[in-house]
């Protein structure tokens, strides 16, 4: 999918998806402001072990648990610059792997929608190793599975509200 949304990850580098949502932009905000879901719509994330006061301010971090038990890794997520309602800018960080910087806007489509935009891509670590071509084919699905997940979110909340 693309759109308007698209145009400030351009300047992102790895591949940018987007999803519309059966969702208003505050119902996909509100779930991506609840640190404490973060493993419920980010693939890869197995559990939050605690969230920073004030999530999603600028430098909070989500405490998380990536990989399959018992062969966790503790690891975390911070913000580094957000606005409100429309863009949230994270490292995610998953050592050894590496570092990812992600970048998730999210822009009204109507009274009772809205369009999802997800870029990422490694920044540091053995996964920045991985060619370009070769991590971007991994990171695609991965990133459609994840908006598939916090629109389910964002939908069911929505619908119950």
């Amino acid at each position: 999918m693309t759109g308007s949304s698209e145009a400030g990850h351009r300047k992102d580098p790895g591949p940018t998806i987007s999803r519309r949502v059966a969702a208003p932009a505050d119902a996909v905000w509100s779930v991506l402001a609840d640190g404490w879901s973060y493993a419920n719509w980010v693939v890869g994330a197995a559990r939050v072990r605690d969230v920073d006061s004030g999530w999603p301010a600028k430098g909070t971090r989500v405490h998380h648990s990536f990989g399959l038990w018992p062969l966790l890794i503790q690891d975390f997520t911070r913000v580094e610059s957000v606005t409100p309602q429309r863009e949230l800018v994270l490292t995610a960080r998953g050592w050894p792997v590496g570092e990812a910087h992600v970048h998730i806007s999210v822009r009204p489509d109507g009274a009772e929608a809205s369009e999802v935009t997800i870029t990422e891509d490694a920044v540091s670590g053995p996964g920045k190793l991985i060619p370009p071509p070769i991590r971007h084919l991994l990171l695609g699905p991965r990133n459609r599975e994840t908006l598939h997940r916090l629109a389910l979110l964002a939908e069911g909340h929505f619908r119950r509200d």
